[in-house]
């Protein structure tokens, strides 16, 4: 009796969605090929070292807690070289009235916290008596927290968060689509705090420990590396650009790497890409391209600087995570992390790291400023809140044109699309941070998605 023949599986985009669907089916025994345009793996992970700084020019930390992270690190062979951050990070600042301040992490230090008014510290205690509610449509972030509590918390604690998750405005953004367990807490309890507090214990009742927030010695990069360098021997065509997918069966994928045209057919193909390559992507013998609406999701630019001192150039002491920028501030930065803070071996010996956020939906003209004039634009904002008043020693600039997919009012109309596509080409699978959630921990969870999606077949 013969074996039955392998399935083959095209991914396109080595980012960590589709390296994590790789690796997996690659453990499951299909015959996996990625097609990636840049050089290397990671998509926006990408870490350098350089002058003695290991600098993220992406996603800066991973937030672990769901199990499906933690079993990927653990059969990466990485997790003896898991590093937790800093017991410093549990510390985070926002800024008020021109400066940082300390946010309350419990009860006493809020009672106590210059951060909030009287009035909003009432209304939270007022929220836990709020009855339950069932919405019939969708409601921006803004207005869901606004309605519970008060506009200054809004304005002090929405805001910022927001822009440093999103680097967006929670005024435009869904509930339904970008925090849906708080729609489902007031569905159930009425009073967000009550819901989420529930969610907590129910989780601790199912043994789920606490996310931490992790990164490896050699940064974020070193997981892509790890899981791309399990796959086998050229199963990742690094510079290759998917110009077409045939659908099939079998699919028929074109592609150019090298200024040589390729073409091979695949039982399966996975497009693990970010939205703005999924709307150009052709999908047809007509030069279809059935994703194009994609184009209109919002994704702003987001310019990050990493700038490295000498330890006596920052008044800071940089006793924490780093600190958010509310809007209602007028500030040109949207957050500064205190990098050497978080993790050892960020800077050399003497020195301390600070990476500095700028542009998003808040303004995204600053992001496209080019290194010298962002420097100059953000001398204000690093003497008044970290007092740094000299250059800094060492600087790094990554500019992402369309970074974080901002999940807003309306986006059903996006996810509508892809699951037409899907419903249209059996043997298509879409996911990435378009669809499943914006963090690397959403991203690895749609990986193991789409490989069982693939596998279950």
């Amino acid at each position: 009796m013969n074996p039955a023949p392998t399935r083959s599986i095209a991914i396109i985009g080595a980012g960590i969605t589709g390296l994590t669907a790789a690796f997996r089916l690659h453990q499951r025994g299909f015959a996996v090929q990625v097609f990636e345009q840049a050089a290397y793996p990671g998509g926006s992970i990408r870490t350098i070292r350089e002058a003695g700084y290991l600098i993220e020019g992406g996603p800066n930390t991973l937030m672990l807690g769901a199990a499906e992270a933690k079993q990927l690190i653990r059969d990466a062979g990485l997790e003896p070289t898991l590093q937790v951050a800093n017991t410093a990070a549990k510390k985070r600042f926002i800024v008020r009235d021109g400066r940082f301040m300390p946010v309350p992490m419990g009860p006493g230090s809020f009672f106590t916290t210059k951060l909030f008014s009287a009035r909003t510290k009432a209304a939270i205690f007022g929220e836990l008596l709020a009855r339950r509610r069932q919405r019939s449509e969708d409601v921006s972030l803004a207005t869901l927290v606004a309605e519970h509590f008060t506009p200054e918390l809004v304005d002090y604690a929405l805001n910022p968060l927001i822009a440093g998750i999103y680097a967006g405005d929670p005024a435009q953004l869904s509930v339904r689509h970008a925090f849906p367990t708080l729609l489902e807490a007031e569905r159930s309890h009425g009073s967000l705090l009550r819901g989420l507090i529930a969610g907590a214990k129910a989780r601790k009742a199912r043994g789920e420990t606490r996310a931490q927030l992790v990164s490896f010695p050699d940064g974020l990069q070193a997981l892509p590396n790890a899981l791309a360098a399990k796959l086998p021997a050229e199963a990742v065509h690094y510079g290759a650009v998917v110009e077409a997918v045939i659908p099939g069966p079998p699919h028929r994928l074109v592609w150019t790497r090298y200024g040589q045209t390729s073409e091979a057919a695949f039982d399966d193909v996975i497009l693990a890409l970010p939205a703005g390559a999924l709307a150009q992507l052709v999908i047809g013998t007509a030069r279809e391209r059935p994703l194009a609406v994609l184009n209109d999701v919002l994704q702003p630019p987001v310019s990050s600087l990493f700038l490295g001192y000498r330890r006596e150039q920052v008044g800071h002491p940089l006793d924490g995570f780093g600190g958010l920028v509310p809007a209602i501030e007028r500030r040109s930065v949207l957050g500064i992390l205190f990098s050497s803070t978080l993790f050892p071996g960020r800077a050399p010996e003497g020195h301390v790291g600070l990476t500095v956020f700028a542009g998003g939906m808040r303004q995204p003209e600053l992001a496209r400023l080019d290194t010298d004039a962002l420097l100059a634009q953000i001398a204000r904002d690093l003497h008044d809140l970290v007092g740094v008043s000299t250059p800094p020693l060492f600087v790094r600039h990554s500019y992402w044109p369309r970074a974080i997919p901002q999940y807003t009012l309306g986006y059903e109309r996006f996810l509508g699309a892809i699951e037409r596509l899907e419903q249209e080409v059996p043997g298509l699978h879409v996911g990435g941070n378009v669809r499943d959630g914006i963090s690397l921990q959403d991203c690895i969870k749609a990986g193991e998605r789409l490989a069982r999606s693939v596998a279950g077949k």
